[in-house]
């Protein structure tokens, strides 16, 4: 299951590594909308808005145990790259026995949170107890989503991309098919698209636990890799902390900018939550590129071959700036029969396209930052990615959005574009941050 990503051309190496990676976020996207899409076939606004809001909460805490989890990539794929596999199933094993705790704390933290964090969320009177239900049944999932992308990182760490595709394959079409029956045939509701999300994962889990169990990943585990090891558990939390805070940090803004929508009215905040959905579709690339190079300069690096790492970086700024320039351009022509996918409320539609004519040239800049944000943890300094993320956040992405809803209110366009205003701040911070870095490693070797 391991794959030397240190050899060979670099090009084909990205292609080799972001293809199935691009894949396993599609079907992971598809998986989220699945939810919104069958309420919305057999609901109303209510029911949309509940899973739209429920399902950000979730996604904001998913985001941030992938983050975490960057560390395990980076540490994992440094041992590859050195071939130290002693080292790596110590990394492999302490992240297990890691993650593993964290997860039963974070489910029993926010069970017991789960109503102040809906009525923060400003949700509408309509939504509440819809929203609470999703996020209660959600939130008794969170041991299964938290195997499953750990699982995840430690294949990718290995230089594996293809199996973390086939396990949330599994998932996505379980998820479809429950979602039906709960949703559907059930009429559980938003309750009903938790429920399935839920079932969905776990038995993803255990098919990936099964998967383990007969193949060989390459690394002799045994008992004394699980026994925590407090450098090899720093370096992951060095790494992966600062990456979901980040993170963390940006499904916050996100949230910030639910809530301004969420008090213009139900139809504005359904319209917002629908258009968080597409640019989930729209930022695949862009993410896919963040992922990639994270894994791929991490196994360089660790190799000692730095200029591999800095080729492999400017490869994906290309392919993610690229496409993310051409679908911005022809979003622009599409923005309503691709709202109109989600729901037939007129109103719903019109103020959807809006918001996504402008929040959809963030996926061009939002590109480029993502794709060295990857290399500055792979060179375990991903404090650069939280820094620049935090900066356009503060100062661009919520007071624009806040300012937009103040003074345009007949229009969602405006706010739309508080996004992309952040994020090219972000590219700006990053290009210095890669100049000082180049020049570092200058000065360290001479």
């Amino acid at each position: 299951m391991q794959k030397n990503l240190t050899q060979g051309s670099v090009f084909q190496n990205i292609i080799y590594f972001s293809l199935p990676y691009l894949l396993s976020y599609f079907l992971q996207t598809l998986y989220g909308m699945a939810d919104l899409f069958i309420v919305g076939q057999f609901n109303g606004v209510d029911s949309i808005t509940a899973v739209s809001i429920g399902s950000q909460v979730m996604h904001m805490l998913t985001v941030m145990i992938v983050g975490l989890a960057m560390g395990a990539t980076v540490t994992i794929g440094k041992a590859i790259g050195a071939r130290q596999p002693k080292q790596a199933a110590f990394a492999v094993g302490n992240t297990i026995s890691l993650f593993m705790g964290i997860s039963i704390v974070l489910t029993i933290a926010l069970l017991l949170l789960v109503r102040p964090i809906v009525m923060a969320m400003s949700t509408p009177a309509e939504a509440v107890r819809g929203t609470v239900s999703y996020l209660m049944i959600c939130f008794l999932g969170i041991p299964f989503i938290t195997a499953y992308n750990i699982i995840s990182s430690i294949f990718r760490g290995l230089g594996d991309s293809k199996s973390p595709m086939y396990f949330i394959a599994v998932a996505c079409g379980a998820n479809i098919v429950l979602d039906y029956l709960f949703i559907g045939a059930f009429e559980f509701g938003a309750a009903g698209a938790a429920l399935g999300t839920t079932l969905a994962q776990t038995f993803s889990v255990i098919v990936a636990v099964l998967v383990i169990r007969k193949k060989d990943i390459g690394l002799p585990l045994k008992r004394a890799h699980f026994k925590p090891q407090s450098k090899i558990m720093e370096q992951v939390l060095k790494i992966g902390i600062p990456v979901a805070l980040q993170d963390g940090f940006i499904q916050i803004a996100f949230i910030v900018i639910t809530v301004i929508a969420n008090r213009r009215g139900l139809n504005d905040a359904a319209a917002v939550g629908i258009v968080e959905k597409i640019i989930g579709i729209a930022f695949l690339v862009p993410s896919t590129m963040l992922s990639a190079v994270s894994a791929l300069c991490a196994q360089n690096i660790g190799a000692g071959k730095h200029s591999r790492a800095e080729l492999t970086l400017k490869y994906a700024v290309y392919m993610a700036a690229g496409f993310g320039l051409v679908v911005s351009v022809l979003v622009q022509f599409i923005s309503q029969p691709t709202v109109g996918i989600f729901t037939n409320d007129i109103e719903v539609i019109l103020l959807g396209s809006q918001y996504l004519k402008g929040y959809i040239w963030d996926c061009m800049f939002a590109g480029i930052h993502f794709c060295f944000s990857g290399f500055f943890c792979a060179y375990g300094i991903s404090g650069i990615s939280f820094l620049h993320n935090s900066l356009s956040i503060i100062f661009v992405r919520i007071p624009g959005a806040y300012l937009a809803s103040k003074y345009f209110t007949d229009t969602l366009f405006p706010m739309g574009i508080a996004a992309p205003g952040g994020s090219l701040l972000s590219v700006i911070i990053c290009v210095a941050a890669f100049v000082w870095h180049k020049r570092r490693q200058r000065n360290e070797i001479s």
